[in-house]
């Protein structure tokens, strides 16, 4: 790989360390920089379709992958009074020996792939982010935040939806906006009926899931609406999920008595920005939620940065000159998120307005087909 020796990867999140394992199997010289002095995530759960287990075999994560979550097949669909309606098959994609899909705690799945990007040599400093660069035809010098400064072939800017390097490329032009409702995840004893992905709706359009994450844990989701971004005091958290399940029926009305802990208790907003046309300039370049943060209606935010990391990856592999391969990788990334964004806000806006009359099997149906096209 001439043309890309050394790479900045600014971010230590799911796409940063997809990349930097993959780049380093290739023999690509990898520095990470991470704000986050701790590199954690928080530990409830997220789901993985089938098109991101193909997408973990790509960069040859695959058996630490299924290792850190639980495999399961299918996505069910609960009405308001608990009825099953609709149970969707998943599709295998990485091969029939592997899960169509995949439940893993969010802190295991960070765990696994940082061991794995540390194991291959990925150089990591934290606490540091950039602080400027500037690019020249054939390089890029960077300045961190802690004085120091380096040279890059490539920058690649996978530091989240409040990205460093988007601002630095973009201004404030991209950044996140709030959609007008919140997400609330809280983990339970998993009950041997949870083999599948169950979504559920009440009467006021919030939805739910359960996701199983072992065998012994699942995850429940609750979107709800949230008028004007408020915030709440920690302390409240418990008590404001329950609220905010009280027209639930079935399987989740018998959860609700059981969120007592605030600690336990997971609330962020929903937030979303999507950056026009290109997400690089000269050797700099955007991945993940950095250029295209959406909401988790389908399930494929996680999803969206994998493919990222993993296409632009394997474009680098063919070693043609830079503004050829980020043209490339724009070519076949571009529609793809912009696809799921779209999807996901149109879900959003049905809860918003209690629309009962989105087919949303239906929704998760198409996309699902339409994710399982090759990346």
């Amino acid at each position: 790989m001439n043309q890309v020796k050394n790479v900045l990867m600014v971010g230590g999140g799911i796409a940063g360390l997809v990349a930097a394992s993959m780049l380093r199997d290739r023999g690509v010289q990898v520095d990470m920089v991470e704000l986050n002095r701790a590199w954690n995530a928080y530990g409830v759960g997220i789901i993985q379709q089938g098109n991101v287990v193909r997408a973990m075999a790509q960069a040859g994560l695959l058996d630490r992958y299924l290792s850190a979550g639980f495999p399961f097949e299918d996505v069910e669909f609960y009405s308001p009074d608990g009825v099953r309606r609709a149970r969707i098959p998943g599709e295998r994609l990485a091969g029939a020996a592997f899960p169509a899909n995949l439940g893993v705690r969010r802190s295991a799945l960070h765990d696994t792939l940082k061991e794995a990007a540390l194991e291959k040599g990925t150089r990591v400093s934290l606490g540091v982010t950039v602080e400027r660069f500037e690019q020249q035809d054939d390089h890029v010098d960077v300045t961190f935040t802690d004085g120091r400064s380096g040279r890059y072939d490539l920058v690649i800017g996978a530091d989240g939806a409040y990205s460093r390097v988007r601002t630095l490329l973009f201004g404030e032009r991209y950044r996140p906006q709030f959609v007008g409702q919140s997400v609330w995840r809280h983990n339970f004893p998993r009950t041997p009926d949870n083999d599948a992905l169950q979504t559920f709706r009440d009467t006021q359009g919030n939805s739910a899931g359960l996701v199983p994450l072992s065998e012994h844990l699942m995850y429940l989701y609750l979107t709800t609406r949230e008028p004007g971004n408020p915030f709440y005091p920690r302390e409240a958290l418990a008590r404001l999920m329950r609220e905010r399940l009280q027209h639930f029926v079935g399987r989740v009305a018998e959860l609700r008595e059981q969120i007592t802990d605030p600690a336990e208790v997971v609330y962020r907003p929903m937030e979303v920005t999507f950056i026009e046309g290109d997400w690089f300039q000269g050797r700099v370049l955007l991945i993940g939620d950095a250029a295209h943060t959406t909401t988790p209606h389908l399930g494929q935010g996680a999803g969206m940065a994998i493919e990222d990391a993993v296409v632009l990856s394997l474009l680098l592999e063919e070693d043609q000159p830079v503004p050829q391969t980020l043209r490339a990788f724009m070519d076949r990334r571009y529609a793809r998120a912009q696809y799921i964004q779209q999807q996901s806000l149109m879900i959003c806006r049905a809860e918003l307005e209690n629309d009962h009359t989105l087919n949303h099997p239906k929704v998760i149906g198409e996309m699902l087909h339409y994710t399982a096209q090759r990346i």
